[in-house]
């Protein structure tokens, strides 16, 4: 049996990367699927608008754990080969434009409804207004919770050791099978998570109070 040293520390930090890239690509992808899925939740199209719910409602009415249990083990049955790199991407990008949508479909809708009122009496289009008018004023509103979130997706990485994606956490299960030393890595695993997610968790909470102070002048 081995014990915890050195090398094993690094080979858990070493897993840290793909943390982070995973969480990048979640939030990347998301952030595109959100803005979708936010300007179709406030558009003028029943249809977009009943599409983009019904998409929230499942994305974010089921476990994370299980979205992707569906789509690594769905994918083969209907004939796509999938390894745990695309599976776990495919579902957190979906998992994250849900509930980023969600945030930005509040604050686009927390824009005074004056501003849409003056943009519609210039007869501009529904994209001229988002684009001028209702999205730059939305942005400094989100900045904050959509810094918040961030925090979660990286913390939502942890459930891709299930289907094998070797992050940090799947790295701290092989390490606790060599060493069986289960207090001494998972200590090690959740203080790297602290370190990832505390200096955003401080940016976000920096945000809201700056934004808080903006408002009450």
């Amino acid at each position: 049996m081995r014990t915890f040293g050195f090398p094993e520390f690094l080979f858990i930090l070493e897993a840290a990367k793909w943390t982070v890239a995973l969480s990048l690509i979640a939030f990347v992808g998301g952030a595109l699927g959100g803005l979708i899925v936010a300007l179709s939740r406030t558009s003028e199209n029943r249809t977009a608008q009943w599409l983009s719910g019904g998409f929230i409602q499942i994305f974010q009415g089921t476990p994370l754990l299980l979205q992707l249990f569906l789509v690594f083990f769905g994918a083969p049955v209907l004939g796509i080969e999938i390894n745990p790199w695309v599976a776990a991407g495919v579902a957190l990008i979906l998992n994250s434009s849900a509930f980023l949508g969600e945030i930005w479909r509040g604050c686009i809708q927390a824009i005074p409804a004056g501003q849409v009122e003056a943009a519609q009496a210039l007869s501009l289009s529904y994209f001229s207004r988002m684009r001028d008018v209702i999205l730059p004023q939305a942005f400094k509103i989100a900045l904050a919770p959509t810094v918040g979130y961030m925090v979660q997706i990286i913390k939502g990485t942890s459930l891709a050791a299930i289907i094998g994606f070797a992050e940090v956490t799947r790295a701290g299960q092989i390490i606790n099978n060599a060493t069986f030393q289960p207090l001494i890595v998972f200590g090690v695993v959740a203080a790297i998570y602290f370190v990832l997610c505390w200096p955003l968790s401080l940016l976000a909470t920096r945000m809201e109070r700056k934004h808080a102070a903006a408002l009450a002048r």
